[in-house]
């Protein structure tokens, strides 16, 4: 019996994996790619200054190109490590400049709070004056086994909370990113459902009036998809938690991405077109709907997700992962997740500061797909 399971599952994984060059020559096919209407969906970006560094970019520069584009929304993230550098000094002054930058481009915007995970790579911000130790690898981190965690990453909601809540533009918040599910490869400890549920409480304490947002990954091949359920079946992955306790779902829709390189070839799954896993992910997207929340799609895959931490950008190339007509499918699929009763609120594109770089070494391909979502959709 269990050898049929295997084998059930080897055929689709066979089918779903690709072993090809990463490299690709750069070409004009985006330009042909049809743009579905968006309808009252919000469109917008994240931003990571963090990344931008890692880019060689200057953040504000960065974040002031992106924004002469004509797009609505911006998530920004407070990272807690940043922000309390030093126990009980917090510094918001880098927040403070995104936001107002934001606000003089006259577009709204989400400001993630953490606390302990956010967007952008490492996900984990905690400061280490907060911490005893390592988090346990292989165990939840919950409001019992943790409670000076837990009592610092409620007052720095609050703080994130009560410092901008009186800004106008602020449209909702995001509390923690893919909350409940282990984070990355890197580590196989989880945040408990009442760990998260403390810090929500601490939020709409701090502000009641807007909507929190909670995010999770939806997977788009066989191999995650397992592991995702077995590694979080004890208490539901972060799209079901956050169906049951925020306003707003996120979904985190990545549709092709690396597993490993192999000299110039790398391993990727790329089962997002194949008509189980189509079905498998329109059943999930059901399952949020029928939960009565609000959706968006938090991240949109419009960079390239290869086999290091940093994508590459090889002159006259683009990687296999994400080419430029890649920002303008993943869109499109998503866009086919809305009804009349049921649209997508929003959709961030995840990446802006990848098509900066490319722009500033002379391809503006993934800036123009951008811009043609815009004026098309």
């Amino acid at each position: 019996m269990a050898a049929l399971g295997v084998g059930a599952l080897a055929v689709p994984v066979l089918l779903e994996a690709r072993v090809t060059r990463s490299e690709r020559a750069a070409g004009e096919s985006f330009a042909s790619v049809p743009v579905a209407g968006r309808g009252s969906t919000l469109l917008g970006i994240s931003f990571r200054p963090r990344q931008a560094a890692e880019f060689g970019l200057d953040g504000r520069a960065t974040l002031a190109r992106l924004l002469e584009s004509p797009f609505s929304l911006v998530r920004v993230a407070a990272y807690w490590n940043s922000i309390e550098a030093r126990p009980g000094v917090f510094d918001f002054r880098d927040l403070d400049s995104q936001l107002d930058a934001v606000e003089r481009a006259g577009k709204r915007v989400i400001v993630a709070v953490g606390a302990v995970k956010n967007f952008g790579y490492p996900e984990f911000f905690v400061p280490p004056h907060r911490l005893d130790g390592p988090l346990p690898e292989g165990r939840l981190v919950s409001a019992v086994s943790h409670p000076a965690l837990l009592a610092g990453a409620v007052e720095f909601v609050s703080r994130v909370a009560e410092r901008y809540r009186d800004r106008a533009s602020v449209l909702a918040w995001q509390l923690e990113h893919e909350a409940v599910d282990p984070l990355g490869v890197e580590h196989s400890w989880r945040l408990g459902v009442d760990f998260v549920a403390a810090e929500m409480a601490a939020l709409r304490r701090a502000d009641p009036s807007r909507p929190v947002i909670m995010n999770g990954f939806l997977p788009t091949s066989t191999p995650v998809r397992v592991s995702q359920w077995w590694r979080t079946r004890d208490q539901g992955d972060s799209l079901a938690v956050a169906a049951r306790i925020a306003d707003i779902v996120g979904i985190d829709y990545y549709p092709r991405h690396a597993l490993a390189g192999m000299g110039s070839r790398t391993v990727y799954m790329d089962g997002a077109a194949t008509p189980w896993q189509r079905t498998l992910v329109d059943a999930r997207v059901e399952q949020v709907r029928r939960s009565g929340k609000m959706f968006m799609v938090t991240e949109g895959q419009s960079e390239p997700w290869e086999a290091v931490t940093a994508p590459p950008s090889p002159r006259d190339r683009e990687m296999f992962s994400c080419r430029a007509q890649h920002l303008l499918t993943n869109y499109n699929e998503t866009m086919r997740w809305s009804t009349p009763a049921h649209p997508v609120y929003a959709y961030l594109f995840w990446g802006a500061e990848y098509w900066v770089l490319r722009d500033r070494d002379g391809d503006s391909r993934y800036m123009r797909a951008f811009e043609r979502v815009l004026e098309e959709s």
